[in-house]
């Protein structure tokens, strides 16, 4: 259909659909805000809302679900209008037949590149007319209306059965089908269903080699450990069409997954130079610069990334640490506790005190103070003695490097021990410990300690899945709570006793004690290691285990 079909459509035949449809309109200029309403109210539209910045859209998209939102990029003082759209998706404010059209004056490709990262519906240049506002939302809801059935599923956090309606979406608008795949695909994923993802993409491209089912492919095999494969594959797609930023994102993290930071680093810099207005990209090649050595180049990503996440929902006290530790090493030990200072009340909670006492000791240590190294060193040793919450992996063996470098060889020796433990089928990370022992050259006694906690990891690990396999129910649990205990942050434990829970739920009948501890599992899960394959999977298979209607008496499973 012409672009003047489409906005004959919209006028005549159809003003009744646009009538009941719920608008947002975020600006800061109301001016601009009065010309769309005037268009949208041509159109038929009775229910529009207004935002004149990004702190007051976010509060109505919290409080309702529009099906139309026109934002301008540019909204004065806060967040701007990429990051309005990042934390609506993140937040998942948004239905999957929501609209979301960017307004800009500004035609340069850094600009259009940060917004396009989001994906919007469109990205309309300013000024408008009533008649490219009509059109393009007419043209958007040729699509769009068909993920309308998904949205119920999709608000109950139902990934699964969003998906299944994708498919019958396909079966009655096969032109549609490679739109309704994509969407079904991203579902699954979200829903821990990688392999019925990975059939999604392989249907799409049976038909045309789409970029992002490519992209989404080399994703699920990145996610099953084959790194080399899924370089192979993103390289591919960078080379078909160098401005497919995510890309650079995914090949990046695949070169560090194989020890390969030097690639990393120079694949991040090159996407940054595209799209530099991703906090997410800058704090990565700030922190893999500093791990390289390359202190000016970590310098100017930690300060990018402050600068464009000063109001992004992914701001975190990543830029601000790595920054105070490429201070340190500059020999401008008080810019770094400024850094520290800010940090700390920026972010507080989340175990920031303990994370931002290790960057303190790793600045006195790298400019020179040894006595104020040994001294934090001392004071992290008797916070972890007190009960403190061990922060991130790598977190925790900058806390080991210090610890060695100032002479608290115990207590570092005991920081690697737990890190081994608790990851002992993470190889990066293994041969990370492995360095730290060599760089206090201890590497005969490193390879010992390695060897023996992945042994005690493997052996607590597989002794509890033999007793399920072999229906010994009551004993593998027990098992597994005692594996937890020694092991309390290895993901593999703590999935197979979430795994073993919930089977045992599914096969015994429900049990109220038995759903809240596979629910406690999960949640510690989420919280250590966010956004892993297998937990929105078990969250699935719990939920459907639990009584629609709790008996008298019960309470609900903690979740």
């Amino acid at each position: 259909m012409s672009g003047h079909g489409l906005l004959n459509e919209a006028r005549q035949s159809d003003r009744t659909h646009w009538l009941h449809k719920r608008y947002l309109i975020v600006d800061d200029l109301a001016s601009l805000r009065d010309v769309l309403r005037a268009s949208l109210q041509k159109l038929g539209a009775t229910t529009i809302d207004y935002a004149s910045s990004g702190r007051e859209a976010i509060a109505l998209l919290i409080k309702k679900r529009f099906d139309v939102v026109l934002c301008a990029c540019h909204l004065g003082e806060g967040s701007d209008g990429q990051q309005v759209l990042e934390e609506a998706r993140a937040r998942e404010l948004l239905l999957p037949s929501g609209v979301w059209v960017m307004l800009s004056p500004e035609q340069n490709t850094e600009s259009i590149m940060g917004v396009a990262e989001q994906q919007p519906d469109a990205y309309l240049i300013m000024p408008l007319t009533e008649r490219d506002v009509i059109a393009r939302l007419a043209l958007i809801w040729q699509t769009k209306r068909l993920f309308k059935p998904i949205d119920a599923a999709f608000a109950e956090k139902d990934y699964r059965g969003a998906a299944d309606e994708c498919e019958t979406q396909i079966a009655a608008n096969l032109p549609h089908e490679t739109e309704l795949l994509r969407l079904k695909a991203s579902l699954l994923l979200k829903g821990g269903e990688a392999e019925m993802a990975r059939q999604c993409f392989e249907r799409v491209l049976l038909g045309r080699g789409y970029q992002w089912a490519r992209a989404g492919l080399a994703k699920i095999r990145m996610a099953n450990g084959e790194f080399e494969q899924a370089c192979q594959m993103f390289q591919s797609v960078i080379a078909e069409n160098r401005l497919y930023i995510e890309a650079y994102d995914q090949l990046a993290i695949a070169h560090q997954n194989m020890g390969r930071s030097r690639q990393a680093c120079d694949v991040l810099e090159r996407a940054t130079i595209l799209s530099p207005n991703s906090v997410a990209r800058q704090r990565s090649l700030g922190q893999v610069s500093l791990k390289l050595g390359l202190m000016n180049l970590a310098e100017r990503a930690f300060r990018k990334c402050i600068a464009v996440g000063q109001h992004s929902i992914m701001k975190s006290p990543d830029a601000y640490l790595g920054l105070a530790r490429v201070c340190g090493l500059k020999n401008d030990p008080q810019e770094a506790m400024r850094l520290l200072t800010t940090a700390r009340s920026d972010f507080a909670g989340d175990g920031i005190e303990l994370r931002v006492k290790i960057a303190e000791g790793l600045v006195h240590h790298e400019s020179g103070n040894a006595p104020g190294a040994r001294l934090v060193g001392e004071e992290l040793e008797h916070m972890l003695r007190r009960g403190a919450q061990r922060p991130d992996m790598v977190s925790c063996i900058e806390m080991a490097s210090l610890m060695l470098a100032v002479g608290l060889r115990e207590a570092a020796v005991e920081q690697l021990r737990y890190i081994t433990r608790n990851n002992h089928d993470n190889s990066s990370l293994i041969e990370e410990v492995q360095r730290v022992f060599e760089r206090a050259s201890m590497r005969g006694e490193g390879e010992a300690l390695i060897a023996a906690a992945r042994k005690e990891a493997t052996d607590l690990m597989n002794r509890g899945v033999l007793l399920w396999k072999t229906g010994k129910a009551l004993e593998a649990l027990a098992w597994m709570r005692n594996a937890r205990t020694v092991l309390p942050d290895n993901l593999r434990i703590l999935f197979n006793a979430a795994q073993i829970l919930v089977s045992h739920l599914q096969q015994s009948g429900f049990d109220q004690e038995l759903a809240n501890e596979a629910g406690e599992i999960l949640m510690h899960v989420d919280r250590i290691a966010p956004g892993q394959r297998r937990f929105s999977l078990l969250m699935d298979q719990l939920a459907k285990v639990v009584p629609l209607t709790p008996t008298k008496g019960e309470g609900q499973v903690v979740a």
